[in-house]
């Protein structure tokens, strides 16, 4: 595999990252960083790969030792997990997240406040 080849897959991978999870880095390695555990284990360790091989294309000598199925293989799986995320779902479940927090909290409030009041005797 050429480095040109690659390279255009890791650009589509970065650009993945960055349109699905708003994920904006100089290099391949850095989104995988920056993207943490939004990415599960299985994908990480394919992205990384995909941006080791990269990395080592760049140099003669060790491009000699890039299994080139296998990075084309994980840059084929990374590739559809992104494609399979939709941002606005994403968005909307953290939403949906958050206000479900925000009225289990008033719940608890209130009923806390009940609870003093008829202790009291105020109510």
């Amino acid at each position: 595999m050429r480095p040109d080849a690659l390279n255009a897959r890791t650009d589509e991978l970065r650009d993945l990252l960055r349109e699905k999870f708003g994920l904006s880095a100089r290099t391949l390695e850095a989104q995988i960083g920056k993207a943490g555990r939004l990415l599960p284990r299985k994908v990480r360790r394919d992205a990384r790969l995909v941006a080791e091989a990269q990395a080592r294309l760049q140099n003669p000598r060790l491009a000699r030792m890039v299994d080139v199925a296998a990075a084309e293989a994980a840059q084929a799986r990374v590739r559809d997990f992104l494609s399979d995320i939709d941002p606005a779902e994403r968005r909307k479940t953290r939403l949906i997240g958050v206000l479900a927090v925000i009225a289990f909290n008033v719940l608890v409030v209130a009923a806390l406040l009940i609870a003093i009041l008829r202790w009291r005797g105020i109510v």
